[in-house]
């Protein structure tokens, strides 16, 4: 790992010297100073602090011959008194025991009557002539202090004003510089081809997507060779698949590609506090779009904005998200031509959308990115590999083989966990193992070395994966086991893991095979210890569920018969009520029962027929805690002659 020093680099070292640092202004530093300005007028003592006294007090320290200077305001009916410099100690007290440094010492004041000219004059006279005061009359000057009165209430809503809208246009994001009087403007960024370096070279599998989106990408560089026999150019595309498959990837490589225009937004931009706001900013996306036609437009999570408008339960008719769904069915396919302008869209949940969003004339074409098969990981695997210090006999097909049903976002981890794993290993290079590792890791958490498991509780988890791994070895039709392990990851205190194959049908016997080996364990745990434990919740969970898809879903049960009562179109939507009586419910019930029962009878006569090889196998286990599938080869023999159990339920 390479390890950027400059981040470490606290004595400049490293920095060019003639480079010279801008300092760019900023209207923050005027407010800041015009604040300061204001505050030090209204407080500026000129630095003295004089203490409030009586007059009563003044006359004292007169007649004492204290007082050095009297200045009186006459508009203000303050006197400011000054003291001798060799009379403050006297003083000292009314300073907290300081002697003040600057004048006046002190205030006082009088009322309206007071008539100053013939007040001091009388004191004056009255003392000798070493004891006299100097007396200075005045009037201040307030037209400063009342202007800046009237104005400052105003100046600082002004200033509050423009700090507000000042933030509003920094939140505002890309497409909106006019701040909160812009935030009807569309949010989408206009990508040039220069700026986007990801081209369909970076884009590996994805075979049948990437022809879709290659072809509309050559509709856009070459119409006339499209348009010359008739047809028109479609004006969408929809990318459909699971989260992770490389939905957002392919629309990049689509910008880097194409030589037009490329828009990028999420739905969820559209969607605002503000009433009216999101058809607002989709009209002004279009806008836009059509000036730059032609160009593309994408949508990524379109889901945010597209969902079925019958769907929104608890909203009114007039609920935002239905009225910027309105703008946008409305502009993609309304009275005016959008010539020019695709539309690319992304999400994960098609069922949702509502139907009008996914009719031809809008989304021409439904673009379906599945999870990766063999081919296609490898060729995943290679792209995440650039870079990274692999071993020399690295085998790419063999881990490909090993990430079934992994999206190529799964891919990319697994490559970055590997790296780590084998830095924390302190190795020089990433091998197999460091691989196997990561998957695990990915997959079943973190391994627990600090987990307290007693002996009795860790010798049920070996026999309960024993359990698992007997069946799935002598059933032909279930996974292939990869190998067994009892040490504790994430929330799993053991597990057997599997490489399944890649099929896209499943038959009747092989699933059936399949729910035999999710309740081996189960089974196993009843055989040796006589009782069954609540570790075989997820294995009864996914058992239960996979009986009802049989009875419900498949119409493999004689006695409900060949129907379904699955809803793959989502069209009932919300709907609480079961599409099928309440005889037919316990007849349901009543076969996934039968159902389980003869699997659970089925799988127990497979592990009792073959009771010492499971038990030998469960011993293996508890000793070395992880084993392969050449061991459950030396224990049982050749998987592919297994036939035990036979096909009677099928």
């Amino acid at each position: 790992m390479k390890m950027d020093n400059n981040t470490f680099n606290t004595n400049g070292q490293g920095k060019d010297p003639k480079k010279t640092v801008n300092f760019k202004f900023n209207f923050s530093w005027l407010y800041m100073l015009l604040m300061l300005a204001i505050v030090w007028m209204f407080f500026n003592q000129g630095g003295a602090n004089p203490q409030k006294i009586e007059w009563e007090d003044v006359k004292e320290q007169i007649l004492a011959g204290d007082v050095k200077e009297i200045a009186f305001v006459r508009n203000d009916f303050q006197g400011k008194v000054t003291i001798k410099p060799d009379r403050l100690e006297k003083y000292a007290d009314k300073f907290g025991g300081s002697i003040p440094s600057k004048s006046p010492h002190f205030i006082f004041l009088v009322s309206a009557s007071f008539n100053p000219e013939e007040t001091f004059g009388e004191l004056n006279d009255s003392l000798p002539e070493s004891d006299r005061f100097r007396l200075v009359i005045e009037n201040n000057n307030k037209m400063w202090g009342s202007i800046l009165e009237w104005l400052l209430f105003p100046l600082l809503l002004i200033l509050m004003w423009v700090f507000m809208f000042r933030g509003f246009s920094r939140n505002a994001g890309p497409g909106a510089p006019g701040g909160i009087f812009s935030v009807g403007k569309s949010t989408g960024k206009l990508a040039e081809k220069s700026s986007i370096k990801v081209t369909f070279k970076d884009v590996a599998g994805l075979y049948g997507a990437k022809e879709e989106v290659m072809e509309i990408v050559d509709f856009l560089k070459n119409p006339k060779k499209y348009t010359a026999l008739g047809g028109k150019i479609p004006k969408g595309a929809l990318l459909v698949g699971p989260p992770g498959t490389g939905k957002t990837l392919l629309a990049k490589a689509v910008a880097g590609e194409a030589d037009v225009p490329f828009f990028s937004i999420s739905g969820s931009d559209f969607v605002e506090m503000f009433v009216g706001v999101g058809a607002s900013r989709v009209r002004d996306l279009f806008r836009q779009a059509k000036e730059k036609a032609p160009c593309i437009v994408f949508i990524d999570e379109i889901d945010a904005v597209g969902r079925a408008r019958s769907k929104n339960v608890g909203f009114s008719s007039n609920d935002e998200r239905e009225n910027t769904l309105n703008q946008l069915l409305t502009e993609m396919d309304g009275f005016d031509s959008n010539s020019g302008v695709i539309i690319l869209a992304a999400t994960n949940r098609a069922d949702i959308l509502d139907k009008a969003l996914l009719r031809a004339g809008r989304f021409d074409r439904q673009i379906h990115v599945d999870l990766p098969d063999l081919k296609e990981r490898e060729e995943i695997f290679k792209v995440h590999l650039k870079g990274l210090k692999l071993a020399p006999d690295f085998d790419v097909e063999f881990l490909a083989k090993h990430t079934p049903g992994f999206s190529g976002a799964d891919i990319a981890n697994v490559c970055n966990e590997a790296a780590l794993t084998a830095a924390r290993k302190n190795k020089t290079e990433i091998d197999r193992q460091d691989f196997l590792d990561s998957v695990d890791r990915i997959i079943g958490g973190l391994e627990r070395k600090n987990k307290i498991i007693t002996p009795e509780e860790k010798k049920s988890i070996a026999h309960h994966e024993a359990g698992h791994a007997t069946v799935s070895w002598l059933l032909p039709n279930a996974n292939p086991l990869f190998k067994v392990t009892i040490v504790p990851r994430g929330q799993a205190l053991g597990a057997a893991w599997y490489l399944p194959e890649e099929r896209q049908l499943e038959t009747k016997e092989q699933m059936i095979d399949q729910m035999c080996s999710l309740i081996g364990g189960r089974v196993a745990e009843e055989i040796v210890n006589g009782q069954p434990s609540t570790g075989a919740l997820n294995d009864l969970e996914r058992l239960t569920k996979s009986a009802y898809a049989m009875v419900v879903y498949y119409g493999m049960s004689d006695k409900i018969g060949t129907v379904s009562y699955y809803d793959s179109t989502g069209s009932r939507g919300y709907e609480l009520s079961k599409p099928y009586s309440e005889k037919t419910a316990e007849l349901i019930d009543e076969e996934v029962k039968v159902l389980i029962n003869r699997i659970h009878d089925r799988t127990y006569k497979i592990l009792m027929d073959n009771k010492d090889k499971f038990l030998e196998l469960a011993a293996l286990l508890l000793d070395r805690e992880v084993i392969f599938a050449d061991d459950m080869e030396r224990i049982f023999g050749p998987r592919a002659n297994a036939a035990a159990g036979g096909n009677d339920m099928a």
